[in-house]
């Protein structure tokens, strides 16, 4: 119900996009979101946006780089990544949930779609 695509290899500095198509349920009570997980960390929480509203929530060391939007028209997220870091890299998933956006515990999402590699080289 979720596919996320978009990942790849950069350089330091570069910017991706990222997308994550929804399907097969109507996710407009929804909170969707991006998290991910390098080798050998946990799943963390990146950023997510409510479906209705598009109130959006970010951890503090994406601020001012990452942007999350919705087209509801697509039934697709996007999570614009730019000035990428090396400590960016990771396997990106997006997910969706009922409760709120303020809640950033991975164990609240209950639909994940498949991740997508991101690598940053320095």
């Amino acid at each position: 119900q979720l596919q996320a695509s978009g990942g790849g290899l950069v350089q330091a500095g570069a910017s991706l996009r990222l997308s994550c198509a929804a399907s097969g349920r109507i996710f407009s009570r929804y909170a969707l979101g991006w998290f991910r997980q390098a080798p050998g960390k946990e799943r963390e929480f990146v950023a997510a946006i409510t479906w209705t509203g598009g109130i959006t929530k970010y951890r503090d060391s994406v601020k001012g780089r990452f942007t999350i939007s919705r087209d509801t028209a697509k039934s697709t997220i996007y999570l614009q990544m730019n000035s990428l870091k090396p400590e960016d890299t990771a396997v990106y998933y997006c997910a969706a949930k009922g409760g709120s956006i303020q809640v950033v515990d991975v164990r609240t999402y209950v639909y994940w779609g498949q991740g997508t590699q991101v690598t940053v080289s320095s």
